[in-house]
């Protein structure tokens, strides 16, 4: 063989290890049963914030702990921990993606991502304004 079929062959060998050891990064999205018969085990549970119950948050008593109530998309609640301050305009949010795992029937979050509204969806008028601009 070639010098440069060699270097070429140990290329593809290294390029095919990088894409495997990224293979282990790879998450899907849980729901909270799934979530549940994964304790322990780090998931994203994307959910949405239950408005009926209360959100428990004293950022004087402990600014680095909230808990609230979360659904996810087939409708199953479960209780959420997130060790961190509360996220500005977190009760107007749409979608939560929520990064960590099952404890004892809840989730202990350690990551939240949120999907807030947008703020031109329900505008009509600058939509009006942008259409009659083209």
């Amino acid at each position: 063989m070639k010098k440069t079929h060699i270097i070429i062959l140990i290329f593809i060998a290294i390029a095919i290890a990088v894409l495997i050891s990224f293979m282990g990064d790879l998450t899907t999205y849980d729901t909270v049963a799934s979530a549940r018969e994964k304790e322990g085990k780090f998931v994203h549970l994307i959910a949405r914030l239950d408005k009926t119950k209360p959100v428990e948050y004293d950022a004087i008593k402990n600014p680095n702990y909230m808990r609230f109530i979360a659904i996810d998309t087939l409708g199953h609640s479960t209780e959420v921990i997130y060790h961190n301050s509360k996220p500005t305009d977190f009760e107007k949010s749409e979608r939560l993606v929520l990064k960590g795992s099952m404890k004892d029937g809840r989730f202990e979050a350690d990551e939240m991502l949120m999907k807030c509204p947008s703020k031109y969806k329900d505008d009509v008028e600058a939509n009006k304004k942008n259409l009659s601009s083209n």
